[in-house]
């Protein structure tokens, strides 16, 4: 099974490349708690997508501290890595978006694997949800979704982009991104379109269980998006829009795959202490071995 790991963001609200901060007690990536409790699950290939200056120093630190067994790739996301026949000569400084950093990893997976973003922690049971789903399911149209509770997925700091989820028989029906959910007291709501929310709602943590077929889907809707954009310099493509775009054409279904984990992440600078703090907790009460890879 294979883990694609997303760690080719700015981190402009946090200030530095948060993926690449130290925050375990021994100096450990947020990301390398991830990869622990994946490998402790069956996943056996990482791939991994960032930014090209951080390829090298990604492969070198990821390789000294990953088991022999495990497959390592590390690729860099480029602007100019475009479907063939496609050109973008305009001035753009980011990526094309999240959907284009799956599609980078088209030419070294070939079976079904997980998706997640390396500045999150999912938690234990989210990789085993994961990892049963993809050993139990047949159906090569058949995606996952490890969704969370809203109410669980807040920062304290500010407010945070989610994509709330709907579903009728654990099948996702729609998810609709909402940019800026802040809790204020016991009211949550979206300071953006002003829609409330009790707390309850499910939410796309960007961990998704995908399968090959999504590549060649990409490759169209990034050729539609770049001749056909008129914000084509600042505009992206996302990975939950990609994906619902394949169930509204009926190409796909998505289980939806609740999970109890805990769930945190680091979108502000604040954020850190509280990372900081729960990584030693678990550590102290010997969920993880400290360091992270001593017993792999």
């Amino acid at each position: 099974m294979t883990l694609l790991l997303m760690a080719a963001g700015s981190g402009s609200r946090y200030g530095k490349l948060k993926q690449f901060d130290t925050l375990g007690p021994k100096d450990e990536f947020l990301m390398e708690f991830s990869l622990y409790d994946a490998i402790k699950n069956g996943f056996e290939h990482v791939v991994a997508i960032t930014k090209k200056e951080n390829v090298e120093d990604l492969k070198e630190h990821l390789s000294q501290r990953l088991p022999k067994n495990i497959k390592l790739d590390v690729l860099a996301q480029e602007i100019d890595d475009l479907p063939e026949g496609v050109t973008y000569t305009g001035d753009r400084v980011k990526p094309w978006g999240t959907a284009h950093a799956v599609w980078t990893a088209r030419n070294v997976i070939d079976g079904p694997f997980a998706i997640i973003n390396a500045d999150d922690y999912y938690g234990k049971n989210a990789y085993k949800s994961a990892s049963d789903f993809i050993r139990s399911n047949n159906n090569e149209s058949t995606y996952g979704l490890v969704a969370y509770t809203l109410k669980n997925t807040l920062s304290e700091h500010g407010s945070v982009s989610r994509g709330v989820c709907k579903s009728e028989n654990n099948k996702l029906t729609s998810i609709h991104e909402h940019i800026q959910i802040e809790k204020n007291g016991d009211v949550i709501k979206d300071l953006d379109t002003g829609t409330e929310f009790n707390g309850e709602e499910l939410v796309s943590m960007n961990f998704w269980v995908c399968q090959p077929s999504i590549f060649p889907f990409i490759t169209g809707y990034l050729t539609d998006f770049i001749n056909n954009n008129d914000n084509i310099a600042k505009g992206e493509i996302y990975l939950p829009f990609a994906i619902k775009e394949m169930i509204d054409q009926e190409l796909i279904d998505v289980d939806v795959l609740a999970s109890d984990s805990q769930w945190f992440g680091v979108t502000y600078a604040s954020d850190k202490e509280t990372a900081v703090t729960e990584l030693q907790k678990m550590t102290d009460n010997n969920e993880y071995p400290s360091p992270v890879w001593d017993t792999l």
